[in-house]
């Protein structure tokens, strides 16, 4: 259907390379020309600075949802004005026993332009843009909403 492809880029430098001392700094280069700064979480001795890959990951996941969601809201004729995402994810042992961001709480906060359905169907909006969310079908990460 379509192809999505990113440029990773790391190189050693001047960095000795020991488990303990190579920088894990690298660079995302996406076809619209975007370069974003990325390392490690500094839990694995990655630069708190930029991006790291488990912060990609939940953010992809709360801006699919977001924008399926507002995808959703429009073709059922409500306005949205605003919406604000304070997703979190936590790492811990799969069932397999290895680590992965096993869970995913999204905390979105909308604002709406002209009449708010109710927290039933307000509830129904976010289940089904979590079905046809392409990256929580891509994952095997509970994905909730709070």
């Amino acid at each position: 259907m379509s192809e999505h492809v990113v440029d990773v880029s790391w190189s050693r430098g001047e960095h000795e390379f020991t488990y303990d001392t190579y920088n894990r700094d690298h660079e995302w280069r996406f076809d619209g020309g975007i370069t974003v700064p990325a390392s490690a979480n500094p839990t694995y001795l990655g630069n708190p600075g930029p991006v790291d890959p488990e912060e990609a990951f939940v953010a992809a996941i709360s801006s699919c949802h977001m924008l399926t969601f507002l995808s959703i809201a429009a073709r059922k004729r409500l306005v949205v004005d605003a919406y604000d995402d304070h997703a979190v994810g936590v790492m811990s042992k799969n069932e397999q026993g290895r680590v992965a961001v096993t869970h995913v709480t999204l905390h979105p906060k909308i604002v709406w332009g002209g009449p708010e359905p109710d927290a039933e169907a307000l509830e129904r909006i976010h289940h089904r843009a979590h079905l046809e969310c392409f990256i929580a079908n891509s994952v095997t990460t509970e994905i909730t909403v709070a």
